[in-house]
């Protein structure tokens, strides 16, 4: 079932706009995408692993957008390679296990480094850079990597939401 998901929270940037406005708007955009389809599901859906094969829950989305927003905006962009990882420093450690994570607590961390972001952001024109991999990596770069992060992950909280509770829209 397709519902009436209108949120004002939500807001789909202008057609024409200042470029800075463009990308901050599409990646709050999908920031809070993300947000809605973990909405109204309670902890065991958000922590469902539907697809046999994936390690992908709802709670596991958000504890790793988390780590993306730290590694591009502190990592990358404040140029603080020693930001030390949330969740454990090994493959997947945000996506399982999830049995003792706490959802109040994983959200608070994954605002608190959007919060930290727009902080870093902020302060630092388009075109300014952080070190990547030995080159140099613009905010530009990063808006643009985040959004397409946050998008293609929001495809996949569509699936899970609705093999958990056959919930689709936004």
């Amino acid at each position: 079932m397709i519902e009436d998901l209108e949120d004002e929270r939500r807001e789909e940037p202008g057609f024409v706009l200042p470029e800075r406005e463009m990308l901050e708007g599409w990646l709050e955009f999908h920031r809070t995408t993300l947000l809605l389809k973990c909405e109204g599901i309670d902890d065991a859906g958000r922590k469902a692993r539907p697809v046999a094969t994936s390690k992908l829950s709802l709670h596991g989305l958000v504890r790793h957008v988390a780590e993306v927003e730290r590694k591009w905006f502190r990592g990358v962009l404040a140029g603080d390679a020693d930001a030390p990882y949330i969740f454990g420093d090994f493959e997947d450690a945000e996506m399982v296990p999830l049995d003792d994570a706490s959802w109040a607590d994983d959200l608070k961390i994954w605002h608190a480094e959007c919060a930290v972001s727009r902080a870093e952001a902020a302060t630092r024109g388009l075109d300014d850079t952080g070190p990547s991999q030995g080159q140099p990596c613009s905010l530009r770069w990063i808006y643009v990597h985040m959004i397409e992060e946050y998008a293609r992950h929001n495809g996949h909280a569509d699936l899970i939401r609705e093999l958990v509770d056959g919930r689709v829209g936004w």
